[in-house]
């Protein structure tokens, strides 16, 4: 046994005993790439990528084309680290979908959190419940730049009508980190109520998500029916 796999069996069974609590940020690093480059000293390449990015969240947000660029690197290695944060988000929503009955704006919003786990763009997803707030279906709608997102009102529309839903509910992500609704969010999400009004389809909210924090439009004083604005707040999603 070479010197590097000896090190490489004692980390992992450190980890097995301990789990990641006592481990460093290149450590992690430098465990990750185990699995992804054979037969090499890891921690060099672990310190290279923490030097170029900053932090351990920043290497695993890091898109595979930037990953590649450090030495070291390989498809493979890049992909990888890629994967983790994906797995993570895949993990999370499979978790929140446990919760089938959706009655308030927090019940809505923590189940629409996990879908923008580590996302470095903006997305919208359309949230679509029956007359009882059973979850029909959560499907990205939209997507652009990290200071805008793409919205057809007429794919938000078909959307809700494929599902058969009786309430939808708007939601997107501020990569950013400040989880407040523009003045745009706010236009827009007039727009989508009032194509959905004549089909007796409600939009109970729009959620804005960012660093797993979230703000609800309805319970900021937003309503989305021909007032425009309004000041009461919120509890329920208005059923």
């Amino acid at each position: 046994m070479s010197i590097h796999e000896g090190h490489r069996q004692r980390m992992k069974q450190r980890f097995l005993e301990e789990g990641l609590n006592n481990f460093t940020d290149i450590q992690v690093l430098e465990m990750l790439l185990f699995y992804a480059i054979p037969r090499q000293d890891t921690n060099p390449i672990a310190h290279a990528l923490l030097d170029r990015f900053g932090s351990i969240s920043q290497v695993l947000d890091a898109p595979v084309e930037e990953l590649r660029k450090v030495k070291g690197i390989s498809d493979h290695a890049a992909i990888l680290l890629h994967l983790v944060t994906e797995s993570a988000r895949y993990y999370q929503v499979d978790r929140s979908m446990g919760e089938k009955i959706l009655t308030t704006v927090q019940a809505c919003g923590e189940y629409l959190a996990p879908f923008f786990f580590g996302l470095q763009k903006e997305v919208v997803y359309l949230l679509c419940l029956d007359a009882k707030c059973k979850v029909l279906c959560c499907k990205e709608v939209g997507k652009g730049s990290v200071n805008s997102a793409g919205i057809s009102v007429r794919r938000i529309v078909e959307t809700a009508l494929a599902a058969n839903a009786t309430t939808v509910v708007l939601a997107h992500n501020h990569p950013s980190g400040i989880a407040l609704p523009s003045s745009e969010d706010y236009q827009t999400t007039l727009q989508v109520a009032r194509a959905l009004r004549p089909l007796d389809i409600h939009l109970a909210d729009h959620i804005v998500v960012a660093d797993g924090d979230f703000v609800s439009m309805a319970q900021s004083g937003y309503r989305f029916d021909e007032d425009g604005y309004y000041g009461q707040v919120q509890t329920g999603i208005g059923i």
